[in-house]
Parts: C-alpha cells; structure tokens; sequence
C-alpha cells in the first residue's frame, strides 16, 4: 500500500488542450484494506444493496458483537469466527422474528473487526427490514410493539433482551462445535484451552455474562433506509481507520481521533489518542484479513437462492397496502466518494479523461502516455529500483541467511550473476529445455546435486 498511486506502479499521462500542463495519474495498489482503493468496489455494494430497499418498509440497524475474549480468539480462527458471528447472528433473528412477529425475515450484513481504537473488536452490522410476507396467511405482516412493552415511538423489532440471549446460545453451541471438530486453533494464551476442564469453565464464563445486540431503529420520521447502505458502504473496504481521524504522524507516534466512552452504540465525543508507531501499525495489522473471507453475506430472503422470488412477493403483497414512509436521519458522509476509484466513466472514451487540469481547472486532458502496471513479483523484488527501501532491506537480508545457509553463496557473487544470466537457456529444437537457477553457474552445479 505504501506504492499506492506512486510511480512505481506506472499509470497514464495526460495533457492539458488548454494550457498544455502535464498530469500524471498513477495507478491504485488495489488492496481491500487500502483507504485510498476500492471505490468502484463500495460503488458497486452500495447499488446492489439499494436494490433490496422497497418504499413503505422501515428499516433497522441490528449490531452483534462478540465478547472481548471472543474477539481475541478470532484473530487465530478468522474464518471460523466469521461464520460463526454471522451465522450465529442471522439464526438469532430468525428465530426471534418468527415467534415474535410472524413474518419471513431476510438480513444483509457486513463484517467490522475493529473499534475507534483499531482494537480487535468484532462485530457485524445487518440491515433487517421491519416488515415481509406473512407466514400465517397471503398478507404483509409489520413489526409491531407488544402491549406490555410500552413502546409509543412506533418503531419496534423484536425484544432486544430475547434476541441477545439466542445469539448468545447459539454462538455458543456454534463455538462448542467447532472445538469438538479440531477446527479452532487454541495457541498463546488459550494454549490452555485444549484441556477439557479449562474448556468448560471458559464456555461457563461466557454464557454468564451479557452479549450485545443493539437494535437501532429509524432516528426520525424523515428518514430512509439508503443512510444505512451509505454507512454500511463506508466500511465495506479501506481498513480501520480513514486519514480524517489521523491528528498527526511522525517517526515515532501517531495520534488518532477516537470516540470517548463505553456506551452501547457509541458516544460521538471524540478525542486525541496517542501511540507510538509501531503500536498503530500492530494495530493496523489485527484487521488485515485473509484471502476469501466474505464480509458482506445476505441470508433469509435476501439470500441468493430466494433473492429474486422474494422481492416480487413482497413487491405484490405490497401493492395493495399503504405506510407512511419512514428513513433514516442523514449519515454522515464517506471521506472519500463512492466512485472515487474511478477514473474515468463507465462507457466513456479512454482518451478524454474526467480529470480537470490542477493548473487551470479545465476538462480538456487527452492521454499522452500509458504505463501498464507491473507485476507484484516484480515491484516487491529487492533488487528493483521500484522496491520499497525497508522491504528491500529485509529481504535481502533473508536472502544473504539463505544462500549461505543451502548453498554456501555469498550474496555479492549471486546479486552478479543474477544480472547476467537468464532464468531459463532454450535448447536445440526437439530436446528438453535446461533450467538454470540464477546465481550458480556450471561450475558450481555440484552444489546442487549434493543437495
């Protein structure tokens, strides 16, 4: 990420028709957890989801989050956990919806791992409509309140304390299950988790303690459930923290914006926290996932199996009945447009970019220049020019232990004939093609063979 939009990753060349300025545009690095990529990513999350939302539906916001130990447990099981928070999660409100209003329920929600803290904090945000095809007749059913439970705003889900206690149970069962399999990595601190008595009492702390499951509600009667996409959107990809709450940065510390207090939802006071480099950037890390972990899943009739079915049954159901439209208050914005990875526009001419000149504001650039952008291979080799300084320096550090270490080559001889020989010599037509190792030469080739 630290050659995102750099040089070294090429880009286009454009010129000005007005006043001839040259600007270059460099190319993104691409990775999801990049705060500056990804745009068209968000960009194309964001209509997918729009396209779930139907008028005279009120929506909710339904956050669940697993205990502090759980969350540190995940850092060693991320996939596991993820399926077991979403899944535990979606089982959750299924359950309590159906007994408790009577309609087929359907739920998207995005995976977060992270607090204003960047601490290991993980959690997932679903977007729950408060209404769907009843399950007792052909009807609509909406959400409503119970008599005893003395709600008067109108806005009402499910009991919030019903719903805690069955993502609590099934978490559990799912956390219990995948241990019994072998499938949970218990190393570090839980090393001792792998006895069966320390198990228990592990599993007996944590169904005695309170799980989280905030259900918030339309703020105001003005109000649409699209603020709730663009909120989801804005951590969909870019990391754990945007360069709007980055304070100051310098060798040795990083101070951050972060919100105050403990309360459930959030406080919106935000104040200075301090940490040295090295603290931020293990940080960082914690939330750095692997390849294929899906954070964004869509369960119930939003799944992709019943998806299309689904929406046309609640679109017909809904056409013969009327509600007052409710929305959501307005969210505060991304720091960076939705589109902002894109460059140019969908079906636009390559050659006439959208870009303005920065010398005289004017749209008239052409492109003058284009550089394909390299290869990862060969950007992150240590003996490019491209190679960021301190991963040169480590990797050819790596590289002096190992060729000393199996093949008793000092590093000055094999950086030498790296440079000359080819990785791969063509032989005569009709032979076998021999492959050479750059660094050893025909006169070295014992070294190979003893090894």
């Amino acid at each position: 990420m630290s050659l995102c939009r750099t040089d070294a990753l090429g880009g286009e060349t454009y010129q000005c028709g007005d006043c001839g300025e040259v600007t270059e545009v460099h190319h993104s690095c691409g990775d999801r957890h990049c705060p500056v990529c990804s745009g068209r990513k968000r960009f194309d999350f964001a209509d997918r989801a729009q396209r779930l939302i139907l008028d005279d539906v009120t929506y909710y916001q339904v956050v669940f989050t697993l205990p502090s130990k759980l969350s540190e447990l995940a850092l060693a099981n991320r996939e596991e956990m993820a399926e077991l928070l979403s899944a535990s999660a979606w089982k959750a409100l299924k359950k309590t919806i159906k007994q408790q209003q009577g309609y087929d329920p359907a739920a998207m929600m995005v995976l977060h791992t992270w607090n204003q803290r960047m601490d290991s904090h993980w959690h997932v945000h679903a977007l729950v409509p408060g209404g769907g095809p009843s399950l007792s007749d052909d009807g609509w059913k909406q959400a409503e309140a119970p008599e005893e439970s003395g709600n008067s705003d109108g806005h009402y889900l499910v009991d919030a304390e019903s719903l805690r206690e069955a993502f609590r149970k099934f978490a559990l069962r799912h956390l219990k299950r995948l241990r019994s399999r072998g499938e949970l990595k218990l190393g570090g601190k839980f090393a001792d988790l792998n006895n069966d008595d320390a198990w228990e009492v592990f599993c007996d702390s944590l169904e005695t303690i309170d799980w989280v499951s905030f259900i918030q509600p339309p703020p105001t009667e003005t109000s649409s459930a699209d603020q709730v996409v663009r909120y989801l959107t804005r951590y969909l990809t870019g990391g754990p923290i945007s360069d709007g709450r980055l304070v100051s940065t310098d060798r040795d510390k990083v101070t951050i914006l972060a919100r105050e207090g403990v309360r459930v939802g959030g406080d919106r006071t935000q104040v200075p926290v301090e940490m040295t480099s090295l603290e931020f950037t293990r940080r960082w890390c914690l939330h750095v996932q692997p390849d294929g972990l899906t954070k964004v899943r869509h369960f119930g009739g939003w799944s992709n199996r019943r998806r299309t079915s689904y929406l046309d049954h609640c679109r017909e159901v809904l056409e013969s009945i009327r509600f007052d439209p409710s929305d959501w208050e307005e969210c505060e914005q991304p720091a960076d447009d939705l589109a902002g990875d894109c460059f140019t526009g969908a079906g636009s001419d390559k050659h006439e970019s959208s870009l303005r000149c920065p010398a005289c504001d004017g749209s008239a650039l052409r492109l003058i220049a284009e550089t394909s952008k390299p290869s990862w291979a060969r950007v992150l080799d240590h003996l490019d020019e491209r190679c960021p300084s301190w991963h040169a320096e480590a990797s050819k550090s790596e590289w002096i232990e190992y060729l000393s270490r199996e093949y008793w080559v000092d590093y000055a001889t094999w950086v030498f004939e790296t440079r000359i020989e080819s990785a791969r010599e063509p032989s005569a037509p009709g032979s076998a093609s021999q492959l050479f190792l750059p660094g050893f030469s025909a006169g070295r080739s014992h070294l190979l063979e003893s090894n």
